[in-house]
């Protein structure tokens, strides 16, 4: 009982902050397009030093008194007005354009990674025509060109590939479409292939806790993905792709207003690949094969008037994976020793609705309801290992906005309800598992925006097998001076590790799986908790007359509980928890700078220290390289007649050597060095733009054609004891080109 009092007392506060004494209204512009928002303008009562801006949506809100009378609102190149006040009512005021200054236009071009100066988190948000800078097939392929994610496949057979942040693997990073918790549980592993590159509007990274609206589960960071919405996106959207390698891949997007409310799109998105490469002899395919239909309808409904918007999303996915030996044949080749291979096969359903409202007077005051379910059901096998999941989950966030006073002061607070059901067969041996949450948050928000900001919250917690928990974090911006953001945050994640699910790549070797220490509430491990510091510096300034800025930040996450995987014996794979220190150091610095107009450069350097205690000592967490170096340039030609134009990208990506697991019971012949070779790639694309509504790419991948050499141990004997294909740290196929085409009508 004490615990239900505990979250509703985290809701209800909110609820009580009176808004009587608060003056409320929008200022507005006039336009060839009627009455637009206008920020930045001054609110001010006259004779007083009481008054305040507007927000970018042209709203204020600032302290009224009965003596007050005169408000005054003023903006740069508008006439000032003078309203009289004699009532608190909500106020709707358009300036007028000063007729005594003359017109001038302002052009700027749109950056395709955006950094805030503003944000108390140390969030970027990437564009569109960012992600346009590589094929971005999905949204694993995403990152390429982004320095702070860090992409490498998970192993030598499954072409997988899979992220990291901070040093640390996906699972720590709370990846969400559109706020809602997506990449989690049974779609860890492969999740991220599950979402077409051309589905993603933008992507915002969040590096540190994050917010405690999302859940309790991050650690490393968070990564939302803003999906197209039926309402901007174009009418009809077409992307074809061909790959060297044997991938073909076509998207098409079918937008439709169906009244002035109501819009739909129909999503399609379908891949595969049915050649077979062997490049390096090993007798195992480079990549797999693989066939995949992916259907998304969207359907959005708007109603301005009312402040009502509303999103109803319905998803499903079939997926086929065929990977192993060449002369692998599933008809007759399962479940004997005749060749080697794999088959996942993976069927998944989605339906997501959002309700959002905001009060037409008072548009500070707002809420909004997500509901999330989908059913997973993958059915797969490794050579003889076996391992089948069926995943469902249910999730509900309900969360109401509103302001203290003025709106400065902001606040958020809601409820939120989760429930998973795991059942998953991993060769002989069943697991069985459902956890539920339910749990409510409250999150202050002080925005000054010339000097400071600050965003803390916390959330509480019930969950039938994590127990009673408190989630704290903290995000701090500074403003020193200008064109600059110092940034402090720290906060605390707590979530359960699915071990089978998140490590998948084991079952392509011939290790033992063990769970020792056992006693834990899932399948006998106990929960991960970390706390996450992190401290981050931006500024900018002019190099030579043109913009740059610079970038440097630092993170520490301190696990106090982890479930440590444990590679260092070449026969083995041990699950335990930990006992002693795991942490991981991340440092960062990034320079970007625009050296002549429609050229771009960003560089970025990494250095990784991370490190754990492992039942043999302290050792580096393996496959992380202590060095890494990014450099991406991008060019853009002078936009023609019809929208004709050029677009190049070259990004370049180099990583310090990586520790490997030990394989010092091996045999000799099977034994590799500690440490792995360096490795460099380049990547290049080249964009055609023949008109607003047709363009062609070209690229290559790995244009260097750098190809780690034997990345699997006894593939000569894939059923013999030292088999193993995760010791991966470069690239197997080598030089990988493709080409393709986008053809849309607005």
């Amino acid at each position: 009982m004490k615990k239900l009092i505990l979250i509703i007392a985290v809701i209800l506060p909110v609820l009580s902050f009176s808004q009587e004494d608060q003056l409320k209204g929008i200022v507005l512009e006039s336009s060839d397009n009627g009455e637009n928002p206008l920020p930045g303008a001054n609110v001010y009562w006259l004779g007083s030093s009481v008054g305040t801006i507007t927000n970018d949506d042209g709203t204020f809100a600032l302290p009224y008194k009965f003596s007050f009378t005169k408000l005054v609102i003023s903006y740069v190149g508008f006439k000032i007005d003078t309203i009289d006040v004699t009532e608190n009512k909500y106020i709707k005021h358009v300036l007028q354009a000063s007729e005594e200054l003359d017109a001038v236009t302002i052009t700027s071009r749109k950056q395709a990674t955006v950094k805030s100066y503003l944000q108390a988190t140390n969030t970027f948000t990437v564009s569109s025509d960012e992600l346009l800078k590589a094929a971005c097939c999905n949204l694993s392929e995403s990152f390429e060109t982004n320095p702070s994610i860090d992409v490498n496949f998970a192993d030598a057979v499954s072409g997988t590939k899979q992220i990291k942040m901070l040093g640390l693997k996906s699972p720590y990073i709370l990846i969400a479409t559109e706020n809602i918790p997506a990449i989690r549980g049974a779609s860890q592993a492969y999740g991220l292939s599950f979402i077409p590159g051309t589905w993603v509007e933008s992507i915002q990274i969040t590096k540190g806790a994050g917010s405690v609206v999302n859940g309790f589960e991050s650690i490393a960071g968070q990564i939302n993905a803003e999906m197209v919405k039926p309402v901007s996106d174009d009418r009809l959207f077409v992307n074809a792709y061909a790959g060297v390698n044997g991938r073909l891949e076509l998207n098409t997007h079918i937008n439709q207003k169906i009244s002035d409310k109501w819009s739909t799109g129909l999503y399609v998105h379908g891949n595969m690949r049915d050649q077979k490469f062997d490049k390096n002899d090993d007798t195992f395919l480079d990549v797999p094969l693989k066939e995949q239909i992916n259907v998304m309808n969207r359907w959005q409904y708007t109603n301005a008037e009312k402040g009502v918007v509303s999103f109803i999303n319905l998803r499903y996915l079939n997926d086929n994976t065929q990977a192993g030996q060449l002369d692998f044949n599933p008809d007759t080749d399962k479940g004997t020793t005749n060749f080697w291979g794999s088959e996942i096969n993976t069927e998944r359903f989605e339906v997501t609705t959002k309700l959002g409202y905001v009060n037409p007077e008072i548009p500070h005051q707002s809420i909004g309801f997500q509901t999330a379910f989908s059913h997973h059901d993958q059915d797969s096998y490794f050579g003889l290992n076996l391992y089948d999941i069926q995943h469902n989950s249910f999730y509900s966030n309900v969360v109401y906005n509103s302001i203290i006073s003025d709106s400065r002061h902001k606040v958020k607070t809601g409820l939120s309800f989760t429930y998973d059901h795991y059942d998953e067969l991993v060769n002989a041996s069943t697991y069985e598992r459902t956890e539920n949450s339910v749990g409510g948050f409250f999150e202050y928000s002080y925005d000054n925006l010339d000097k400071l900001s600050m965003t803390a919250g916390v959330r509480v917690d019930q969950h039938n097998r994590l127990g009673f928990f408190v989630t704290p974090r903290l995000h701090v911006r500074y403003t020193p001076w200008e064109k600059s953001a110092l940034r402090f945050s720290v906060g605390r994640g707590k979530r359960s590790a699915n071990i089978f699910a998140e490590n998948q790549n084991m079952f392509s070797s011939s290790r033992q799986i063990n769970i020792l220490n056992s006693g834990g509430k899932i399948y006998g491990l106990d929960p991960e908790v970390a706390w996450n510091y992190g401290v981050s510096y931006l500024q900018g300034f002019n190099l030579f007359g043109r913009k740059a800025d610079v970038t440097f930040d630092f993170y520490r996450t301190d696990f106090q509980n982890q479930v440590v995987v444990d590679w260092e014996n070449p026969y083995e794979i041990n699950f335990y928890n930990l006992e002693g220190d795991s942490y991981a150091n991340s440092f960062q610095f990034e320079f970007n700078y625009n050296p002549f107009e429609h050229f771009d450069i960003r560089t970025a350097y990494k250095y990784y220290d991370v490190k754990t205690d492992y039942n043999s000592g302290k050792l580096e967490k393996p496959l992380v390289p202590t060095h890494r170096f990014f450099a991406n340039a991008s060019y853009e030609t002078h936009v023609k007649d019809n929208a004709k134009q050029w677009k190049f990208d070259a990004t370049y990506n180099w990583l310090d050597a990586q520790r490997f697991p030990s394989t010092d019971l091996s045999p000799s012949e099977y034994q590799l060095d500690d440490y792995s070779p360096t490795v460099g790639t380049l990547n290049l694309q080249v964009t055609k733009v023949f008109s607003p509504n047709f363009e062609v790419y070209l690229g290559g991948e790995n244009v260097t054609n750098v190809r780690q050499s034997n990345p699997i141990i006894s593939e000569d004997d894939p059923f013999g004891a030292n088999f193993d294909s995760n010791y991966v740290y470069g690239p197997i196929f080598g030089s990988m080109y493709y080409a393709g085409l986008r053809y849309r009508i607005k």
